[in-house]
């Protein structure tokens, strides 16, 4: 019986694996972080972010998609538009790794394999997790507590994307991430021995946005979708 089971289940990937579209490429742009610290800007990306990605293109109208992005947060208070931060001028700098899976959906049909050029706006939704390291304010200079958390959050992508030279996919968007932490430039500390410090709006979780390009490359048999 186990043997019958591996044999069904290799099959199934084998059929699989011909009946779908694959997408790899890389994610290219900037970030900006909104928070406790700095300009409360939704789209102003003043550092880069570079990342990978995968996509499995179901059908023509929707794909499952996973990345990894890496990005240096930055944010200044002397850039804000409260006076209040820009007379307190704390600055905040970290290096952020996410990994986020979810589902992207096109407004129209995106078939590969019509022999034609394309172009289609499209949402992007699911899970990420951001790995960080986690900070506190010790008489207004950033201070490493020396450990590290993840701040789970939810990533909303809008973005367009056309085929526009053979098996290369072209795309521009902007993901807002929401997180469930408010610790992440370190207005909550990690370390309870810290709290002291806390600062902010205590009922605003953390943001931050990728702003960019994608690149992919698509690989793959001819998908089942379009059999006639």
């Amino acid at each position: 019986m186990r043997h019958l089971t591996i044999l069904i289940l290799s099959i199934l990937s084998v059929q699989l694996s011909h009946s779908q579209i694959n997408e790899l490429g890389v994610f290219v742009g900037g970030s900006n972080f909104i928070g406790d610290v700095g300009a409360t800007d939704y789209i102003s990306p003043n550092s880069p972010a570079l990342g990978i990605l995968y996509k499995w293109n179901r059908s023509p109208r929707h794909s499952w998609r996973i990345s990894l992005i890496y990005s240096d947060l930055e944010t200044d208070d002397s850039k804000s538009d409260d006076p209040r931060r820009v007379e307190r001028d704390y600055y905040f700098n970290s290096n952020l790794l996410e990994i986020a899976a979810g589902m992207e959906f096109t407004f129209m049909d995106f078939n590969l394999h019509s022999g034609r050029k394309l172009a289609t706006p499209y949402l992007y939704t699911g899970i990420s997790a951001a790995h960080h390291t986690n900070y506190y304010f010790l008489n207004g200079v950033q201070t490493d507590e020396n450990n590290s958390s993840w701040a789970y959050g939810i990533p909303m992508a809008l973005g367009v994307k056309t085929n526009f030279l053979g098996n290369f996919i072209l795309g521009m968007e902007v993901g807002a991430r929401y997180t469930f932490s408010d610790g992440i430039e370190g207005s909550l500390p990690n370390d309870a021995s810290h709290l002291e410090y806390r600062f902010g709006n205590i009922n605003n979780n953390d943001w931050y946005v990728f702003s960019g390009i994608t690149l992919t490359y698509t690989f793959g048999e001819r998908p089942c979708y379009c059999i006639n």
